[in-house]
């Protein structure tokens, strides 16, 4: 990064680890923008930010709602792409195959849109970081879905590292971290999980998304990292 005060915008901002990358980045030199689709759950992550970040709601599945959105932010730095999904889990034999197509829609999807948007105001010395995960990485039963859909990210960072140069292209790949992603599970069910994982990883715990966000912080302020896969799993790929 530079002496100038540097502008990151964060999409899907407003919980977990968009949230948390915002918490990291914010401060002298850097100035930041998140965004979420829930007006009220946008405010809240505001609140939480002392009101020292920019924020803006609208739905990044909707293409005319991001292309509306880049058009009014005008030009900025760095780009962190952080809208994601829970379709695709689930064994292959009775998985649903149209919940891979809409793992797609409402994760893959909007990043790649959020990106094309972007790049007539993006800075070209900047940097992209998507946002992906370990089940593209690992031979585990019951990932082959959303392990595909996030494959699909981890495939095209550095193809586009090369195809937008010298614009920066990254992505990170979280493991099993507690961030609200998990809901989905009742509360002893999450906890009976996150303690499996722990005892698997070599680190002994599962991730905070305080962890991942300095992998992000890491990709957006190092100028000679393009084109790379930077896990941030606690070792759980070498277990699983």
């Amino acid at each position: 990064m530079t002496d100038r005060t540097e502008h990151t915008v964060i999409i899907g901002g407003s919980s977990g680890i968009g949230l948390a990358t915002a918490r990291k980045l914010l401060g002298p030199g850097m100035k930041v923008t998140i965004t979420g689709r829930n007006q009220d759950k946008l405010v809240g992550a505001w609140k939480s930010l002392s009101g020292a970040a920019d924020k803006a709601a609208f739905d990044a599945s909707k293409p005319d709602d991001v292309r509306q959105f880049f058009e009014r932010l005008g030009p900025f730095d760095h780009l962190v792409l952080a809208a994601s999904g829970g379709k695709g889990l689930g064994p292959f034999e009775t998985l649903d195959l149209a919940d891979i197509a809409g793992g797609v829609d409402e994760k893959v999807r909007p990043q790649l849109s959020c990106l094309q948007a972007a790049l007539p105001t993006l800075n070209k010395s900047g940097s992209v970081t998507f946002i992906s995960a370990v089940s593209a990485q690992v031979a585990m039963p019951g990932v082959a879905g959303i392990g595909a859909i996030n494959g699909m990210l981890l495939t095209v960072a550095p193809i586009l590292a090369m195809e937008l140069k010298p614009l920066r292209v990254n992505v990170v790949a979280p493991g099993v971290i507690d961030t609200p992603w998990w809901g989905f599970l009742p509360v002893e069910q999450r906890q009976a999980v996150f303690a499996e994982y722990a005892g698997k990883t070599p680190v002994g715990r599962i991730g905070r998304a305080e962890d991942v966000a300095s992998a992000i912080a890491f990709l957006v302020s190092n100028s000679f990292m393009t084109g790379q896969v930077l896990t941030c799993d606690g070792g759980l790929r070498f277990a699983a």
